[in-house]
């Protein structure tokens, strides 16, 4: 850079019989012709270089391309800065502008190339098939990550370049190190974004929930619709959205009915008789369950659980694929069974309802009589 400089004072000095502003103009746009030429030349032959194979530097290339072709010219302006006839504090001026522009070209870069390797990671994955679950395992680890890595550049980059600027120097030195009364005051504006930030990088790690994970959340059901860096969207059964802090799955107890994989036991409760047959009923529910196609052909239970004097509890397990299934194939269980109950089982339904009015109705009559 220097050398290029020297070479550039020399260029200014045989022009001295021209206006500064025409020889600050002349530099700049030989600067900006240089720059422009070299971009488009390494372009080429790093494209001729690569391989077919090599699809993040060929992503990389062509989704960069702006951002470091000004970053070319902003670093070809910097000699032509220094070499043009400017007074000293309009040339600290431009040097200092250029560097800003300089540092938020890189982040811009970096963020670009995070996203491409984002994606690149995630091409192998479907979650539009059965089992979907090492798919939805690194989607949501991807994801979760490579916002924490976005903030991460972000807050670098921002640092870098207010350390640039005398008056807010230490703005910048807070954001990078702890230490200071700025950085005591900048620690505490952020600490709900970084304590997220860490929040998603845990779940991130151990996964407690991924993207479409069937959850149960403040008495509510639903799945797992997006992780940002920040919060959780959980789409509930009804369509209605619930937005959940990232610290919520770190420090609240919740339900996770697709933690290990999709498949589901569902129950259906029925309430009958004492004196009901329960071989009948066992032999119905498997009979329900084989002609279901929403049954996975695992499990079907049927078993007395309570016993009181006037009803006799039974519970009915089966089991499906997952979450949404198990909910439907257990609400097509509790109607069929209840409709085989009426239709050829009638006196096993409770009755203890009649016989307690007439129990209660005899000491009024005795009363009145008396």
């Amino acid at each position: 850079m220097d050398a290029l400089t020297t070479a550039l004072s020399g260029l200014v000095t045989s022009f001295a019989w021209a206006p500064p502003w025409l020889v600050s103009l002349f530099l700049i746009a030989l600067a900006l012709l240089a720059a422009l030429v070299t971009h488009a030349v390494v372009v080429r032959v790093v494209r001729r270089t690569l391989s077919r194979r090599d699809a993040f530097w060929q992503a990389l290339i062509a989704r960069t391309r702006r951002p470091t072709r000004m970053a070319l010219v902003v670093t070809a302006l910097g000699p032509a800065v220094s070499a043009a006839p400017l007074s000293a504090g309009q040339a600290d001026a431009a040097r200092h502008v250029l560097l800003v522009l300089f540092i938020l070209l890189v982040g811009w870069m970096a963020m670009t190339a995070l996203d491409i390797a984002a994606a690149l990671y995630l091409r192998g994955f479907k979650v539009d098939v059965e089992d979907n679950l090492l798919a939805r395992k690194h989607i949501t680890q991807v994801r979760i990550l490579r916002r924490a890595m976005a903030i991460l550049v972000g807050l670098f980059t921002l640092a870098l370049a207010l350390m640039t600027v005398p008056g807010v120097k230490q703005w910048g030195v807070s954001l990078l190190a702890a230490g200071g009364a700025a950085s005591l005051i900048v620690g505490l504006a952020l600490q709900p974004l970084l304590t997220n930030l860490i929040a998603g990088i845990q779940i991130a790690v151990t996964q407690p929930i991924r993207i479409d994970d069937a959850v149960i959340v403040e008495k509510e059901w639903g799945n797992i619709e997006e992780i940002t860096a920040t919060y959780v969207v959980v789409r509930l059964w009804d369509w209605r959205r619930l937005v959940l802090p990232l610290t919520y799955f770190i420090q609240t107890p919740f339900q996770n009915w697709t933690r290990e994989n999709a498949a589901l036991i569902g129950t259906a409760m029925l309430y009958v008789d004492p004196a009901a047959p329960v071989d009948r009923l066992r032999a119905k529910l498997e009979e329900i369950a084989r002609a279901s196609p929403l049954w996975d052909g695992k499990v079907v239970n049927l078993a007395v659980t309570d016993l009181r004097p006037d009803v006799m509890e039974i519970r009915c397990l089966v089991s499906a694929r997952n979450a949404p299934t198990t909910f439907d194939l257990r609400c097509d269980v509790r109607e069929k069974m209840m409709a085989f109950l009426r239709d050829e089982l009638p006196e096993a339904f409770p009755r203890s309802r009649l016989a307690l009015a007439e129990d209660a109705a005899r000491p009024v009559l005795a009363e009145s009589s008396s």
